[in-house]
């Protein structure tokens, strides 16, 4: 009887697996669980939508279907007619090459254009961990020489601008760029002081991250300004732009410094033991298995730290020099676009959050991607 009952059992199909329901699985599944989970949720989530709908049918019809496109010899009547009603654009229409390139000669606008299109490709190409070989120290080097050939000029034929005319996006790309390049490797070796065992070399890092880090930024770019060349000799003079490029150098390195320093200190003993244990010297140790980790452990607060440099490129009009906002905030101080600043500032605005929201996904899939590993 047994044996039947087992034979019979046997032949029995087994039940194909179920998905799970709808309302249960995905974006349904979603709303239910955090916006729907009650009668006050559903009720705040009512009340939201409605507010951003509206305002999302009033942005529209502000920015795209009553705006103003262009106007003729900046004769702005139609703009100011259209005023709370529908945008003008026209200024950006207008001013568009100010506000990107500042005061640069208007027939040479295509070299600080193509240099905005080499730190693009710099960027693109960096950010390739294909391309992380030590030959990309030496593409660095290319492309940032090449740029200071394209803004200076005075070789192959292209007329010399000097740097007091230079402005727009590409002056705060390159004290982005130059900035955050060369303030990273002197906030990997102030890191490493400040956990060196000789006291002197501590000291002096300590001394130098607490003395930036206690001072704001505008004062720095003040000193350089200002103050520095009163230490320098009778009749040398060292370029603005080099000065404010200095001062952000030295604010960002002691930031970042204090970021790897969480890192090196975020780091188990045992990685420091085990590297010990293989005889490797100081630096090796250091290269190859304690920094590779402890870079690892702080890529959010780095590319944090990264876009917050990104934007505070913006304080150096204190100083005199036309980055991308103050060449915005310039392009609307002639008298008939004034009153047309809340276009110029989106539009402004617009562009850096290109830049800081392409820093932040890319550091979101490089955190994921490195830590793969850790995923069980």
């Amino acid at each position: 009887m047994s044996d039947v009952t087992l034979n019979a059992a046997a032949t029995v199909p087994e039940a194909a697996p179920r998905s799970a329901p709808l309302t249960e699985v995905g974006l349904v599944g979603w709303a239910r669980a955090n916006l729907f989970s009650g009668w006050i949720s559903t009720a705040v989530t009512l009340v939201l939508a409605y507010f951003i709908i509206r305002w999302a049918i009033g942005f529209v019809d502000w920015a795209f279907v009553n705006a103003v496109w262009s106007v003729p010899n900046n004769q702005t009547q139609a703009c100011r007619d259209a005023r709370g009603v529908g945008a003008c654009w026209a200024v950006i229409t207008e001013k568009h090459r100010f506000i990107l390139f500042g005061t640069y000669p208007y027939e040479e606008h295509w070299r600080p254009a193509l240099c905005v299109l080499l730190f693009v490709a710099l960027y693109v190409v960096s950010a390739m961990r294909r391309f992380w070989r030590p030959s990309l120290a030496l593409v660095w080097v290319g492309v940032l020489t090449l740029i200071g050939l394209l803004m200076w000029g005075g070789v192959l034929g292209m007329p010399y601008v000097p740097q007091e005319r230079w402005g727009g996006l590409v002056i705060t790309l390159i004290l982005a760029t130059f900035g955050l390049a060369f303030a990273f490797p002197l906030a990997i070796v102030v890191a490493l002081g400040r956990r060196s065992n000789l006291p002197a070399i501590k000291a002096i890092c300590v001394i130098y991250v607490e003395l930036i880090r206690g001072v704001p930024l505008i004062s720095l770019l003040f000193m350089a300004s200002v103050m520095f060349p009163l230490f320098l000799p009778e009749g040398m003079n060292v370029d603005k732009l080099l000065r404010a490029q200095i001062a952000i150098i030295l604010f960002a390195g002691a930031y970042l410094a204090e970021v790897v320093r969480g890192g090196l200190q975020a780091l188990p003993k045992g990685q420091y033991e085990a590297a010990d244990a293989l005889g490797l010297s100081y630096w090796h140790k250091t290269g190859f298995i304690i920094l590779p980790q402890a870079l690892r452990l702080v890529i959010p607060p780095l590319v944090n730290t990264f876009i917050g440099f990104f934007k505070d490129t913006s304080l150096v009009l204190i100083i005199g020099i036309f980055d991308l906002l103050t060449a915005g905030k310039t392009a609307i101080i002639e008298p008939a676009w004034q009153g047309f600043g809340v276009e110029v500032y989106l539009t402004v605005g617009a562009i850096y959050f290109v830049f800081c929201f392409a820093m932040s996904k890319y550091s979101q899939s490089l955190e994921a991607e490195l830590n793969r590993h850790r995923v069980r």
